[in-house]
């Protein structure tokens, strides 16, 4: 690629991109509540084929002070010395599916040069859509599904998949910028949030994961395997629930949110979570159309 960046070098993928891949952007650091972001990356790369097309330079992007590397000290030596990564990679989904996915740390230097980088990549590589994450604490109740809010340009995925617009001003993540850069572009971006009970935000909550490979799906069309997370997801929910049991006041709060809940989406199409854009519940044909056809795109994988 003509005029490439000092913060990125090419790697062995580089020349084996096809074009027109979707692209999904997860990066740690920054509003992760849950540990949303970090365990949807590590699922993704755990049961996905990875080629790397493109690293970037820690050097000129992480604060080592802020993040700092880590080493392994056997007896009187130095065995290892590990930066964090930040990396462009080509994957596969569980039907061989290929897609990019840009993950690592958050840039704490250099924003407007790692933006401008990232739409100079989605133009070389004609990404068709681009797709980033990230997770928020939010008064809502673990018993409910948890939902999301989106931003973009890909009106129909806002309004699908959106429970809560509002006019706010928060700080910044180096993506928003990223978000904003791609739309005067008009290139197809969208953000995905997902609202994490507030309460449990500062631990590891395997819903959040959960909810946010199911919302890349409806994005990307892409299908990634959850059945580890919803097996911790089950383990999580259970020892919560043992621990509110004993406590009465924990169980009136939750009951408060349960009923704020429900009652902010009484009548819209988030209300059932099965319902479509218009609120309308799939018919069982259809259904099973969608059974059959992912069934038969299996089949063809195996074979």
């Amino acid at each position: 690629m003509d005029g490439l960046s000092s913060l990125l070098h090419p790697g062995s993928a580089w020349g084996y991109v096809p074009a027109g891949l979707p692209l999904v952007v997860l990066l740690t650091g920054y509003r992760d509540s849950g540990q949303t972001v970090r365990q949807s990356m590590e699922t993704m790369i755990d049961h996905g084929e990875s080629d790397i097309v493109a690293t970037f330079s820690a050097d000129a992007l992480l604060d080592y002070r802020a993040r700092r590397p880590i080493v392994t000290i056997d007896g009187t030596e130095v065995r290892d010395y590990r930066i964090p990564r930040l990396d462009l990679r080509l994957m596969h989904d569980s039907l061989g599916q290929r897609y990019l996915l840009l993950s690592g740390y958050e840039p704490d230097f250099r924003w407007e040069e790692f933006t401008k980088t990232i739409v100079t990549l989605v133009r070389h590589f004609r990404v068709s859509t681009t797709t980033w994450a990230h997770a928020i604490p939010m008064p809502v109740p673990h018993t409910r599904p948890l939902r999301l809010t989106a931003t973009g340009n890909r009106e129909d995925l806002v309004e699908q998949l959106s429970v809560w617009k509002a006019r706010v001003e928060a700080p910044a993540h180096a993506l928003h910028l990223l978000e904003h850069a791609l739309m005067q572009a008009k290139e197809p971006v969208a953000s995905l949030v997902v609202l994490v009970p507030h309460y449990l935000a500062e631990g590891v909550v395997p819903a959040g994961p959960l909810k946010l490979i199911e919302a890349l799906g409806t994005a990307t069309g892409l299908l990634i395997p959850t059945e580890d997370l919803r097996e911790k997801d089950r383990v999580f929910r259970a020892e919560v629930d043992a621990q509110i049991a004993s406590n009465e006041e924990v169980q009136r709060l939750i009951s408060v949110l349960e009923n704020q809940h429900d009652g902010f989406l009484k009548g819209t199409p988030q209300e059932n979570p099965f319902a479509d854009a218009d609120g309308e519940l799939p018919t069982a044909d259809e259904i099973a159309a969608e059974l059959e056809r992912y069934l038969s795109a299996r089949r063809d994988r195996d074979e």
